[in-house]
């Protein structure tokens, strides 16, 4: 038997359960990942709590949880390429990445992924990237920040918008970003010009930034893109990721499965150059799924949640 994380009804973190489960194995064209670190992401409790949103996922009761993982293969089956036992992996997979074992097809099947982890990347940091890193990469390829720009980033301690100051940084820009006051310190650490969210929001980034805003990407709902829209921003110069298909004044709704090819590659790179850091809030072990996914869902994490197997 293996332990795996379950729910049998949609519901909040109270609907998760540990279980032990059938252990796993890889049939022909499949791997078997060893799962050492899940990492948290709010959508991935959004899934366990709305049918309709994780009917879009292709997720039904009873489900696995979580999505973002890394590992290593322990199982190759017969007609698997690229990938051999002893490998260290990371990637994505859907609705039941927080379990000790996991078996991806190979190549894998959107919306699952499969990743080498390099050498020099924990797999503590691995476990932050696919959603959260590709997701920053996506929003702003959407607004091409370029250097000498100033770019305001709504949402910029949460764990896509570290990530997304950070890049923002290395394309040059200067980053303005919204979040709450106790977060501020936080920000400056990343490189980023805190401001607060909430109403005024429009005057303060006035004040910080009088020359203007050159592009935005807003990373929780859709205050930051009606700023930006108010502060004379392009509609083409304005992403979100979480204000669904249709966000306000046309500008640019997108997501991590958007992010161009050499996206992954430039994270990472930035990472083993320590040019790009990856601050961890909290990690659990999978015994506390609840309490992490109690904290996740509370929406004011400083940057990333794992829980560990």
């Amino acid at each position: 038997m293996s332990r795996a994380v379950v729910y049998q009804t949609f519901g909040g973190p109270e609907v998760l359960e540990l279980r032990d489960v059938p252990e796993p194995h890889a049939g022909p064209g499949e791997v078997r990942v060893r799962v050492t670190v899940a990492g948290l992401n709010p959508m991935d409790g959004a899934i366990a709590s709305n049918p309709e949103l994780a009917a879009l996922f292709g997720v039904s009761v009873p489900s696995g949880f979580g999505y973002d993982f890394a590992g290593v293969v322990d199982e190759a089956g017969v007609g698997v390429e690229g990938f051999a036992v002893g490998d260290r992996v990371f990637g994505g997979a859907m609705a039941k990445a927080a379990a000790d074992f996991l078996v991806l097809n190979i190549p894998a099947a959107q919306p699952d992924e499969l990743f080498h982890t390099p050498d020099g990347i924990s797999d503590e940091v691995a476990a932050t990237v696919p959603v959260a890193g590709l997701t920053a990469a996506a929003a702003l390829e959407a607004i091409g920040p370029r250097p000498g720009e100033t770019v305001l980033v709504g949402g910029a301690a949460g764990g896509v918008g570290v990530f997304a100051v950070q890049l923002a940084k290395l394309a040059g820009a200067r980053v303005i970003g919204t979040a709450s006051e106790s977060t501020f310190d936080f920000l400056r650490e990343l490189g980023a010009e805190p401001v607060a969210y909430g109403p005024g929001l429009a005057d303060r980034v006035r004040a910080a930034a009088p020359d203007g805003v050159s592009a935005a990407t807003d990373l929780f709902g859709t205050e930051t893109a009606e700023t930006a829209l108010a502060l004379g921003v392009p509609a083409e110069r304005i992403s979100t990721i979480a204000a669904g298909a249709n966000p306000p004044g046309g500008v640019r709704a997108t997501g991590g499965s958007e992010a161009g090819p050499a996206a992954l590659g430039r994270i990472t790179d930035a990472l083993l150059a320590g040019k790009l850091t990856v601050p961890l809030a909290a990690v659990y072990p999978i015994e506390e799924i609840r309490e992490a996914v109690t904290l996740q869902s509370g929406r004011h994490v400083h940057g990333k949640i794992l829980v560990t197997m």
